[in-house]
């Protein structure tokens, strides 16, 4: 299977799945096989994520369109989720 382009460019990898953990970081898995865990935690002071301090709310997040997705249209650049997690066996 080829990668996903845009403009001729490769795209970082897709989220898959997501698995959201207790301290506000996300386990993720991409669409290359890698799990990487996503530390969530920097996005609670600004305002569009506040509703997020809500730890009923932040666990209800899902996988949607190669990113992550909470109710009310809340999501995250899947790019920056991918540079900014680290390999989840590295924690």
């Amino acid at each position: 299977m080829s990668e996903p382009m845009l403009r001729g460019e490769a795209l970082l990898p897709r989220v898959k799945t997501v698995v959201p953990k207790e301290d506000y970081t996300l386990l993720l898995s991409f669409n290359n096989g890698e799990q990487r865990l996503f530390d969530a935690k920097p996005l609670l002071s600004y305002p569009v994520f506040g509703a997020l301090r809500d730890p009923d709310f932040f666990r209800l997040v899902k996988p949607a369109y190669g990113t992550v997705l909470w109710p009310d249209d809340i999501d995250y650049c899947p790019d920056t989720l991918y540079v900014e997690s680290v390999p989840a066996d590295s924690v």
